[in-house]
């Protein structure tokens, strides 16, 4: 686990969506090899995309939610890397 600079811990993954991208609410959908980025600060996770080695990050649709336990992070994450890394399409 790490932690960004507002003390806030965070998991990431280097993932490759199916063809339809993944959808964010700054620029629509974004394709190709992405980053995700899990943060946790306090029981809220957001869940947020960047193009690989790119400085700028997207937040995923929908991708927020209140954990009933900070110790979830790591299962929400799980989920999201399965849910939205497609290599094979």
């Amino acid at each position: 686990m790490t932690r960004d600079g507002s003390g806030a811990r965070q998991r990431c993954a280097d993932i490759t969506p199916g063809p339809g991208g993944v959808m964010t609410d700054e620029v629509g959908v974004v394709t190709g090899p992405l980053t995700l980025r899990s943060e946790l600060d306090r029981l809220e996770v957001t869940l947020r995309v960047q193009y690989k080695d790119a400085d700028e990050w997207y937040t995923v649709t929908g991708g927020r939610c209140t954990l009933a336990d900070a110790a979830d992070l790591d299962a929400v994450h799980a989920i999201a890397v399965a849910l939205l890394n497609r290599p094979a399409g």
